[in-house]
């Protein structure tokens, strides 16, 4: 632990600048890509930029979470730190979309070191009665950055532009490694062991084709095609190897008996589902104001401001009190707020007043805002030192894979329902002509996003484009019902455990 309490400000404000770093740039590049896009060209490759950063992160983070184990922290942090400093200024400096997407891999490959180092290094340096409030603190600034990143790429990108959706990093990671390297003195001490190459290979392996399969499945291929086949077929393969090769190694990438402990494994659980659901919230809530309120892009960026809010403040509160009950007892009142929140988001209609929204998006937000800080908590719950990067980064590499799994999954979901809501509405009024005398009708939901489009639309074919589109997005929010529920009896497993505060012995 760090000896002199005035450096501990100093090291978690570092912490604090590293995360809301790298959790806003995995959203903050998604409002600026049509401006990239119309400037770079390269529209059939767009998608690398994004799957090529995800892939990075993803791949990296068991890694980078073992190897702090076995190093240190402090040098990986700085290391994840540094490389994502050097990608973010190449990509701004992109003259191709090819190269922005390696580019993108670059700044994913330092991303990867510094969301589960952080939150660790939380635990090495301060007591378990501090813990709670720090990790709250860390996951509130997590939870607020993902939903800031949208509204600020807008604004930048419109005011200033799409070079400095990159370029704000720069500033922001030099403090953060100020801060690191001047203040923060780490004292555990870590052994040399041997580096377990085949787990780390098979893993990362495994991941990219994974990831590739989804981002390209439905996209660029059919799901039923070769390609996306052998990705799925070689993901499962990689990954079969990789348990094998964790079962046989001395020091694994992920000591899989940590899953046989039952809090661990339920956090993990956890993590997965809250991910995969969470970040439709902040995909869809945005279309909806905007496609069916009639909103502005900003607007819709600035309507996420008050399930931003609900985070910061259920990961607080979460902190605030996980020394006072079990983790299970606060996560109880997280899925609660949760669970009604998102029913209550599948109920919206184009007449739904907007205060109403508001309040359904504080309540998910503040259930959802507890898992930012209860679930990397309880992930090393009674750990020694020497596994606690490998499960933090397990419990982070989970929570993002849940995202990309899960809007990927909704997002198909959500295009299907479109479509045939839309092809129910105007059944008989499409086609050259039309039938029976019916208007000929093309359908490009895209019209409905731009109000300059929209008011040429004639009243009843916008209403209708209107309704498909809500009772698309509002279906979807209620079928992320199932794996709430999932969450609901993961939790009933979590048992009794709660953090240990050593007593201080009596005076005299």
């Amino acid at each position: 632990m760090i000896k002199k309490d005035k450096n501990l400000k100093f090291v978690v404000a570092g912490l604090l600048l590293g995360i809301l770093m790298s959790a806003m740039d995995n959203t903050i590049v998604a409002t600026a890509m049509g401006t990239i896009v119309s400037d770079l060209g390269g529209y059939d490759k767009f998608i690398w930029v994004t799957s090529a950063y995800m892939v990075a992160v993803m791949a990296g983070m068991p890694i980078f979470g073992k190897l702090s184990d076995m190093y240190g922290r402090k040098r990986f942090f700085i290391f994840g730190l540094t490389v994502f400093l050097i990608g973010s200024s190449l990509c701004g400096i992109a003259q191709s979309i090819i190269q922005l997407s390696v580019f993108r891999a670059i700044q994913g490959i330092g991303g990867g070191a510094l969301m589960p180092i952080a939150f660790t290094i939380v635990f090495d340096i301060f007591p378990p009665e501090n813990r709670g409030k720090m990790t709250g603190l860390l996951g509130a600034v997590f939870g607020a950055a993902s939903v800031l990143g949208p509204l600020l790429g807008a604004y930048i990108t419109d005011y200033i532009s799409w070079h400095w959706v990159f370029y704000v990093n720069v500033p922001i990671g030099i403090l953060a490694l100020f801060f690191i390297i001047r203040y923060y003195k780490e004292s555990l001490q870590h052994s040399k062991q041997r580096v377990d190459w085949i787990g780390a290979i098979t893993l990362v392996i495994s991941v990219v084709c994974l990831m590739f399969a989804l981002e390209f499945g439905g996209k660029e291929y059919d799901w039923n095609s070769p390609q996306i086949l052998g990705l799925f077929g070689s993901a499962f393969i990689f990954l079969v190897a990789f348990f094998i090769a964790e079962v046989k190694a001395k020091e694994p990438i992920l000591p899989l008996w940590l899953f046989k402990q039952r809090l661990f494994a339920t956090s993990q659980i956890l993590a997965f589902l809250y991910g995969g659901t969470f970040i439709i919230l902040t995909v869809f809530i945005p279309i909806f104001v905007q496609a069916v309120y009639g909103g502005t892009a900003k607007n819709a960026g600035l309507i996420l401001t008050p399930m931003m809010l609900g985070s910061v403040a259920g990961s607080s509160v979460g902190g605030i009190f996980l020394t006072k009950t079990s983790y299970r007892n606060l996560m109880l009142i997280s899925i609660l707020s949760y669970t009604i929140g998102m029913y209550s988001l599948g109920t919206l209609t184009p007449d739904t007043a907007r205060f109403l929204l508001t309040i359904y998006m504080i309540l998910v937000g503040f259930g959802v805002g507890f898992s930012f800080s209860l679930l990397p908590t309880a992930s090393l719950h009674n750990l020694e030192p020497r596994y606690r990067g490998s499960a933090n980064s397990t419990n982070s590499f989970l929570r993002s894979f849940g995202m990309t799994l899960g809007i990927t999954i909704f997002g198909t979901i959500q295009n299907n329902l479109l479509t045939d809501k839309l092809k129910e509405a105007f059944k008989g009024m499409q086609g050259a002509g039309g039938k029976g005398g019916a208007p000929m009708i093309k359908l490009d939901p895209r019209q409905i996003f731009e109000s300059s489009e929209r008011s040429q639309i004639p009243g009843f074919v916008l209403n209708k484009m209107v309704h498909a589109m809500s009772d698309s997005i509002t279906h979807t929010f209620l079928l992320t019902l199932i794996p709430i529920v999932l969450a609901v009896i993961t939790i009933f497993f979590m048992g009794k455990a709660r953090v240990e505060i050593m007593k201080k012995p009596a005076k005299g």
